[in-house]
């Protein structure tokens, strides 16, 4: 954690430089020398260990096009901004961003509530939002062409999931018990909506505050109604209290949940052994079989930051390629349209983990299927790969 925290405050003041000029190309972020990107992440409170990761995989991989001469030309600047994961912190940080350093683009910014806290400014300057680390589907619809994804839409994810368990698994008493939020409620309509498609109803809801700690009533409810498979609106916190809760009870059903119930703080809980999680990306461990590719960018990274990679590494290392590629083919002179043209032309992309991820006109959202994972013995385990509904 000191790592990481030391690693934050240094992004943080790697983004102090001088203001970006438009350099003679009209567009801002953009000189003859450099391409000016910025984020605002949490880089030292509650949720630091996606912030920090994430940023620091976007930085592994703008450092090697840098070391490699730049794109066609230029150096790539990112500057970074601490939100703390703090609205207002955000709102501060993506006012400095764009119109201070004039970026060009806004790469991994995260949190949901900050992300649509900014977005309708950010958008109406013209700044395009790539990747942000939230799984809203605000992130993604209605559609915008300045708004781009590559990880799992949550509501995407529960609805693999419903299709999932009761086609492969046999289940028949669906339920949902989720956090009394927009998050929370987003879950719930991707349940309603998969069993609407598929000619079916919910069993039993159960709704808590974000905060709620206490969940016997919640799992008695569950369990008298003959709930068999329960679909997770929660996060790390109340996903831990439901399953702790559950297993005291002696109810056995299987509970499934979205990437943001995904981490090994949920692997390494005793109760959470069997728990299931559609994502986008799973998470390696040091005595994994990889790839020689994989191997390499572990290593890497390690030697880098001094700390092992974890999946919001991997998301960000992607998003940067997928910048870079998109700068590649946008050609040397540069603008904004013709960026989001490229981007837009990334119909194949597989990354370097082997995961997928298209885009088209019209359609921003790069993630088309999911991975299920399992909780087994403390690690998390792969045991299905390329799922949608």
């Amino acid at each position: 954690m000191i790592r990481w925290l030391a690693f934050a405050s240094l992004a943080l003041l790697a983004g102090c430089g001088d203001d970006a000029v438009e350099g003679g190309s009209g567009v801002p972020g953009v000189t003859d020398t450099e391409i000016v990107l910025g984020s605002h992440s949490d880089l030292s409170s509650s949720v630091a260990i996606w912030g920090v990761g994430s940023i620091n995989g976007v930085r592994l991989r703008f450092e090697e096009a840098n070391a490699a001469g730049g794109v066609h030309g230029r150096q790539i600047r990112f500057i970074v901004e601490d939100n703390q994961y703090q609205i207002a912190r955000a709102i501060q940080a993506a006012n400095k961003l764009i119109n201070r350093d004039r970026i060009f683009a806004m790469v991994m910014a995260l949190g949901t509530p900050m992300n649509n806290a900014v977005l309708s400014t950010q958008l109406a300057a013209g700044v395009p939002n790539f990747f942000p680390l939230t799984g809203a589907r605000s992130m993604a619809e209605p559609y915008h062409p300045l708004k781009f994804t590559q990880r799992g839409i949550y509501y995407d994810e529960i609805r693999a999931g419903v299709k999932y368990f009761i086609e492969r698994a046999g289940k028949t008493g669906p339920c949902v018990i989720h956090q009394d939020t927009e998050y929370g409620e987003e879950t719930l309509q991707a349940a309603q909506d998969q069993l609407a498609e598929m000619g079916r109803e919910l069993l039993a809801v159960s709704a808590h505050r974000p905060t709620e700690t206490e969940f016997t009533a919640a799992i008695l409810r569950l369990q008298q109604a003959g709930c068999d498979a329960v679909f997770m609106g929660t996060i790390h916190k109340d996903t831990v209290g439901v399953m702790r809760t559950a297993r005291n009870l002696g109810f056995g059903a299987v509970f499934v949940g979205n990437n943001a119930t995904y981490g090994q703080v949920i692997a390494e809980e005793p109760a959470a052994e069997g728990y299931h999680a559609f994502i986008h990306q799973a998470k390696l461990y040091p005595d994994d079989e990889m790839s020689p590719a994989v191997r390499a960018w572990w290593r890497k990274y390690v030697a880098r930051f001094d700390v092992e990679p974890g999946v919001p590494a991997m998301e960000g290392y992607r998003g940067a390629d997928l910048v870079v590629e998109a700068l590649e083919r946008a050609g040397r002179e540069l603008s904004r349209e013709a960026f989001i043209a490229a981007m837009e032309s990334i119909d194949d992309y597989e990354d370097v983990f082997g995961y997928r991820i298209a885009f088209a006109k019209g359609d921003h959202n790069g993630v088309k299927e999911s991975t299920l994972s399992v909780v087994r013995d403390g690690r998390w385990r792969t045991l299905a790969s390329r799922v949608s509904y």
